[in-house]
């Protein structure tokens, strides 16, 4: 039986890195050694900053909300507060998404909570 070697198998795993990491500058994308560490802190980069989106995105959420609460004359504390005192469970993402689609029931939310007595 002949002698098996590693060569394909080492040859797919090469090419499958260096498909990864294609676009990347200089030999970071010709050389197998600098790809794999190339590949290997993008990959990593792309864990942490799909966690980090997550904070990105709740943060617009609330300048959004402050923004539209600040021009109806709350701030994005008052109305928090005011809605949780009213028990009215709306998560941020819906908050700043009907202050940008639909003004006029966001309007109607903040009047409810300004119009509640104060705690």
């Amino acid at each position: 039986m002949p002698r098996s070697t590693s060569g394909p198998t080492t040859r797919h795993r090469h090419k499958k890195v260096l498909e990864l990491t294609k676009g990347h500058r200089g030999t970071y994308h010709v050389q197998y050694r600098r790809a794999h560490q190339s590949m290997l802190h993008a990959l990593d980069y792309a864990y942490r900053h799909r966690r980090e989106r997550k904070g990105d995105m709740r943060r617009l959420w609330i300048a959004r909300i402050n923004a539209a609460a600040r021009a109806a004359g709350l701030t994005y504390a008052q109305l928090v507060s005011g809605l949780q005192s009213l028990n009215i469970a709306v998560n941020r993402k819906m908050l700043a998404d009907m202050a940008i689609r639909d003004p006029a029931s966001f309007a109607q939310l903040v009047s409810s909570v300004a119009a509640a007595p104060k705690v």
